[in-house]
């Protein structure tokens, strides 16, 4: 798999570089047919858990990317290649997966992997693993990503929030903004990504004057099977597989990181809820702009269909949870669930696998920052 740089380059300042047909590779838009100048870009993935598997499953059914490290911890390689294949939601893995001493084989392509708690050990540029994944949830600020510049990457991309003032990118939202000066580059969350499209949306044609989200989001790996305990968050400590636990999210606030408008005029909590898969995200808001109900859902449609396809979807059928797991795109508007008092003041609501939609944003932002990195180099 082979990522054309030129390729990449011709998409980059067209909007129409972000409107085709996604499935965690963005960039597919838009392309020059007469691209001459071709390299191999290597990627990496550094923390080897749910996220860390989905965006691996992308990238290797993803003819533009070439895989070429995988840092673990401490799974040896035919644990790995259990993990990878077999997935409670997700289902079985395309193509073939077989390990090989230290290699993970997958679809017959030997991809290198290491045990290293320290990232800068793993010889990511040895590798010629340029962009890397960090996706252990720790090594989510500057001077911690920063062993993965020593390891010889070039670029880090968080698939967390960061923790300090790494630069946000939200693709569909605020993908402009990268001008390949920054190392670190944070994905921001699932739900800031479920979020950041709609707001965009409705907030560039209505005018968000304040509003309120909640998300009711699946359980994750970070909550209990059963009581347990938490000293930090005591509800956090209890069964998520038989609650519904209120709790905290900067979600909300994360948007605007991306949408600097917006802040102090939004903020949200969420709840975890007994499901595996798949959250919901409920924005309640204020608007600048007289409109109806029908006048939001017809610009939402539009601009799925448009300027922010693949990035914002819209759903006019009756659905549930269970109907988009594993949907790639990153915030699904739901027409028939949203609710309008009057013409200010509205509910609206939008679904997002948090985990395989997510994941292909994570991948489409390292797809990005090579591109802009290979246009700047370029010039």
């Amino acid at each position: 798999m082979k990522l054309s740089v030129a390729a990449l380059v011709a998409t980059i300042g067209s909007t129409s570089a972000f409107s085709g047909s996604f499935s965690g590779s963005a960039l597919k838009a838009g392309v020059s047919s007469d691209a001459t100048m071709t390299m191999t870009t290597g990627m990496g993935v550094n923390g080897f858990g749910r996220i860390g598997r989905l965006v691996t499953r992308i990238m290797m059914d993803d003819e533009d990317i070439s895989l070429t490290a995988i840092n673990a911890g401490s799974a040896p390689t035919d644990y790995m290649a259990y993990q990878y294949k077999y997935d409670t939601i997700h289902g079985i893995a395309k193509g073939t997966v077989e390990s090989d001493g230290d290699f993970l084989v997958l679809n017959g392509e030997k991809i290198p992997t290491t045990r290293c708690r320290d990232p800068s050990e793993v010889g990511w540029g040895e590798k010629k693993a340029d962009y890397v994944c960090e996706s252990t949830g720790v090594f989510l600020t500057k001077e911690k990503a920063q062993s993965i510049l020593d390891g010889g990457a070039k670029k880090v991309i968080y698939s967390a929030p960061a923790k300090d003032d790494s630069q946000t990118i939200v693709m569909g939202v605020n993908q402009g903004e990268y001008d390949g000066s920054e190392d670190f580059i944070s994905c921001a969350s699932c739900t800031t990504n479920g979020l950041a499209p709609m707001v965009k949306a409705v907030h560039d044609e209505f005018v968000i004057e304040e509003a309120l989200m909640t998300t009711v989001h699946a359980m994750t790996a970070t909550q209990a099977v059963v009581d347990s305990s938490s000293r930090k968050d005591w509800r956090g400590g209890r069964a998520a597989s038989g609650n519904i636990i209120p709790s905290s999210t900067g979600a909300a606030k994360a948007v605007t990181k991306v949408i600097p408008s917006l802040q102090g005029k939004l903020t949200g909590m969420a709840f975890r809820v007994p499901t595996i898969d798949v959250s919901v995200v409920d924005l309640t808001c204020k608007l600048g702009k007289e409109t109806t109900y029908e006048e939001i859902c017809s610009v939402i449609k539009a601009k799925s269909e448009g300027e922010m396809k693949g990035f914002l979807g819209y759903c006019d059928e009756p659905l549930v949870s269970t109907d988009f797991e594993s949907d790639s795109r990153s915030s699904i508007f739901d027409a028939g669930a949203g609710i309008m008092l009057n013409p200010k003041f509205v509910k609206l609501v939008a679904w997002y696998d948090n985990e395989w939609g997510y994941s292909g944003r994570v991948v489409d932002l390292m797809k990005h920052c090579a591109a802009v990195d290979a246009k700047v180099a370029a010039e």
